[in-house]
């Protein structure tokens, strides 16, 4: 593979800036969120955190122009709409919860689905597509399975393989949703490792997480309760603590543990 190849497939889309100006949004005919705005920080981690219900993983969903709302998202200044569809899948990447894909494709094929946005129509895949693949299934230890169809791996597997294609994208924006389903504890430290990488990097990250010691790791929270943001802030805030300690009904203690924040049942 020539340098320059994997030069290209290494180098991450500039971070786009979007933001979400809600005013409702409804499931079923019942409200799940309220007025409320979040723009991503540029080459930041951001972690959504929140009780069962909140309205987080809706967020992230409605973020990602998944679902439709009352109220305005805009990228780069622009209305998501005007954005041609392939335009937008290159500055921003998704990561679902429990997503489904056809079970007899390889770990291989489905992190190459991930490379789709900057192929031309009916393409074959590029070197620096090959590249890129290979780059993230090798940075989620997914890269021994490749040729294993999806059916055939364990849920931890294929949440490694589904990161992978995330990461594939090479986009500047990543959004995850409950990205550490079915990961043991090394690997949830491994997808940490991961996130700082990409930050290091110039991308941005935004994660609906329930794993609230590790949320507490990211450069800001944003805390969420009754389909309200009620704060946005940084993890060694005592207004962060405080917000955490009203969503969850004052059953936590946060604790400072060597130089690093931890939320204990109270």
């Amino acid at each position: 593979m020539s340098h320059s190849a994997a030069a290209s497939a290494a180098t991450l889309a500039r971070v786009p800036s979007l933001r979400i100006d809600l005013q409702a949004l409804s499931l079923g005919g019942e409200p799940v969120l309220h007025p409320l705005s979040l723009a991503p920080t540029p080459r930041a981690w951001t972690a959504v955190v929140g009780p069962n219900g909140a309205g987080k993983s809706t967020l992230l969903r409605a973020m990602a122009g998944l679902l439709p709302f009352v109220g305005s998202l805009t990228l780069d200044g622009r209305p998501w709409s005007s954005w041609p569809s392939r335009e937008r899948a290159r500055h921003i990447a998704w990561l679902g919860q429990n997503e489904t894909t056809a079970e007899d494709l390889t770990a291989f094929d489905v992190v190459m689905l991930g490379r789709l946005p900057h192929q031309p129509w009916l393409a074959p895949a590029s070197a620096a597509d090959h590249v890129a693949v290979q780059l993230a299934m090798r940075q989620t230890q997914s890269w021994d399975w490749r040729h294993r169809p999806l059916g055939r791996l364990s849920g931890g597997e294929r949440q490694r393989v589904l990161l992978a294609r995330a990461l594939a994208v090479h986009a500047g924006l990543t959004l995850m949703d409950e990205p550490l389903a079915h990961l043991d504890p090394p690997h949830q430290s491994d997808w940490v490792q991961l996130v700082r990488e990409r930050v290091s990097d110039g991308g941005a990250i935004v994660s609906v997480l329930h794993e609230l010691n590790i949320a507490m790791q990211a450069d800001r929270l944003v805390v969420m309760a009754d389909g309200r943001i009620v704060h946005q802030g940084v993890p060694h805030d005592p207004a962060t603590h405080a917000a955490l300690q009203q969503v969850f009904q004052h059953r936590l203690l946060i604790l400072q543990v060597q130089g690093r924040w931890i939320a204990i049942n109270a």
